[in-house]
């Protein structure tokens, strides 16, 4: 996603370790990607040379799935419990709750680093607003005191008498 930079806008490239071309957006300020992965080295860019003059800052996050559950390390508590089926049984069930609580966590702190990136762009658009207003105020405060001083100077120039007094 595009915080910040003009027209929010750019290039992202994600090439396989075979060099294939996996995802090619064009100008975007935002996106989301699912790929489904092999071995190898992954490379992504994110590309800004068509607007050489602004420059960009750029969130993204990367988020591997199933990452090393092999199902084995899941299982390894159970050799460590003696007891009756009753006792495995209620034990199957706090762990699936606590992989309940642990996906539901993980799928919140995702959420909320989305959320403070979409609060982060919107701060900076306001800013910049904030900054615009400000500044076209203030010409428009100008041009407004210096059209009322040349209103004065004309309405005076109306009522000087112009004839020359002999005195």
């Amino acid at each position: 996603q595009v915080l910040d930079g003009a027209g929010l806008d750019v290039d992202f490239h994600l090439l396989s370790p075979k060099g294939e071309t996996l995802v090619f957006d064009e100008r975007k300020s935002d996106g989301v990607h699912t790929v489904e992965t092999e071995d190898g080295d992954y490379m992504f860019c994110f590309d800004n040379t068509f607007s050489t003059i602004s420059e960009k800052v750029i969130f993204f996050e990367l988020i591997l799935d199933n990452m090393g559950e092999d199902g084995e390390d899941q299982e390894d508590w159970k050799k460590y419990v003696t007891g009756t089926d009753l006792l495995d049984m209620k034990l199957e069930d706090i762990l699936e709750s606590i992989n309940s609580v642990k996906a539901r966590l993980s799928k919140s702190v995702q959420i909320q680093t989305l959320l403070r990136a979409f609060e982060a762009r919107d701060r900076n658009i306001q800013e910049s607003n904030f900054d615009r207003v400000n500044f076209w105020s203030m010409v428009n405060l100008g041009v407004m005191v210096v059209v009322s001083a040349v209103q004065v100077y004309m309405l005076k120039s109306l009522f000087e008498d112009k004839r020359k007094s002999r005195t």
